[in-house]
């Protein structure tokens, strides 16, 4: 009975630790998916009262804008182009042979002359080339002159016989065969002065010499014209090569003053007349500018350009790159449609505005001929009567219901 009892009692513990064990199997299980579930549903509480704080834009609401209906009005015969002043000439200087710079002698902001040397190339060696060349040279002149000379003499003595054998002949007193070998030997003798005169040596030394001497006069830089050194591109000891920039040099005596005119406007401009321009910076100058382009084609915003030559003031007040005004007017009066600038969108290529249609917007494509000071003219894309949007941009967009407070 004793043994039976164990038994039992062990039966009992084995069953008992077997459940324990899948009781801590079952909570290792629950646990987790209870903590998942637990923020699942915080998460989803949390965006619930987020969304509930955020503002949900209606897009169906109608937007409060201020318009305006378009009317034809008398456009002002005055324009304005605005444009940029650029430098008659420019250009920047390089070496047309190798070598170290030995000196540059102006610096950024110094004034030039045409012809003025502005840097010096190291010529050493080229020198030394010139100083061996003369010598050779020297001597082979030595040399043919000493040639000359004798064969000089040669000639006398052969001129004196043809002479003498002239007057032999003439006396029947030698034959004529004597006075025609006389006759040859003068002529190989001439002959042989011009071979002289010609030698090879000395014409290959000339043009060495010649062709040291040029690249001699290339070893310094010149200014090609009046101008200002606008930029110093290089130092003492850099090593210049053709094709390397080494200083730039601008000429704004004579300036390019250039605007971008409407297709419609291009019929203002001819090569015959002088035009009023004034720079920004200096409004009390009036300067004269004469049609020097028209172009041919135009650029992405379907203007085209317009190039004008203008002469720059005795102290050089209008410098390269300013802005400028074109002024012109025409004494014939337009009729238009004119639209406030600040009511455009789209690009500058490609500009638009809001129509207003049955309460709805919509973007139109417009063509400017013209810009004023705050207005533009538009030649195509809007009609006499249309409703265009001036102010309420915010939140706008094609479609969009409106509701016109003006």
């Amino acid at each position: 009975k004793t043994n039976e009892s164990n038994k039992n009692w062990k039966l009992i513990i084995t069953d008992m630790k077997k459940k324990s064990i899948t009781w801590k199997r079952i909570l290792y299980i629950l646990i987790p998916l209870l903590l998942v579930a637990t923020i699942a549903i915080r998460l989803k509480t949390n965006k619930n009262a987020t969304q509930q704080k955020v503002y949900q834009y209606n897009k169906e609401q109608a937007i409060n804008v201020q318009a305006q209906t378009i009317k034809l009005e008398s456009i002002d015969a005055v324009y304005f182009y605005t444009g940029t002043f650029e430098p008659n000439k420019e250009t920047k200087l390089s070496a047309e042979v190798q070598g170290k710079i030995n000196a540059i002698y102006v610096d950024a902001g110094s004034n030039v002359k045409k012809g003025q040397a502005l840097i010096k190339l190291d010529d050493a060696l080229l020198n030394q080339q010139l100083n061996t060349v003369n010598v050779q040279i020297q001597n082979i002149t030595s040399e043919v002159e000493i040639q000359l000379q004798a064969n000089q003499i040669q000639i006398n003595g052969l001129e004196d016989d043809v002479r003498r054998y002239k007057i032999l002949v003439a006396a029947d007193a030698i034959q004529g065969i004597q006075l025609e070998k006389a006759e040859l030997q003068l002529q190989t003798a001439k002959n042989q002065r011009s071979t002289i005169m010609q030698k090879s040596s000395l014409k290959n030394a000339q043009a060495l010499r010649a062709s040291i001497i040029a690249q001699l006069n290339k070893t310094t830089v010149y200014a090609p014209f009046n101008g200002v050194v606008t930029a110093k591109l290089s130092e003492v000891g850099a090593f210049a090569s053709p094709g390397i920039p080494l200083l730039q040099v601008t000429d704004i005596s004579q300036l390019r003053f250039t605007v971008t005119v409407p297709e419609n406007d291009l019929k203002l401009f001819d090569y015959k007349n002088s035009y009023e321009i004034i720079a920004d910076a200096a409004p009390e100058i009036k300067l004269q500018g004469k049609t020097s382009l028209i172009g041919s084609k135009a650029n992405v915003g379907n203007s085209f350009p317009v190039q004008f030559t203008v002469n720059n003031v005795s102290n050089l007040t209008i410098k390269s790159g300013m802005f400028g005004k074109l002024n012109l007017r025409n004494d014939t009066p337009e009729q238009g449609i004119v639209i406030p600038a600040a009511v455009i969108v789209g690009s500058e290529s490609q500009p638009q505005v809001y129509l207003v249609k049955n309460g709805k917007t919509i973007l139109q494509n417009i063509t400017i001929s013209k810009k004023f000071e705050n207005k533009v003219a538009v030649s195509a894309g809007l009609k006499e009567g249309d409703v265009i949007v001036t102010n309420g941009f915010i939140n706008l967009f094609e479609g969009a219901n409106v509701l016109i407070k003006n």
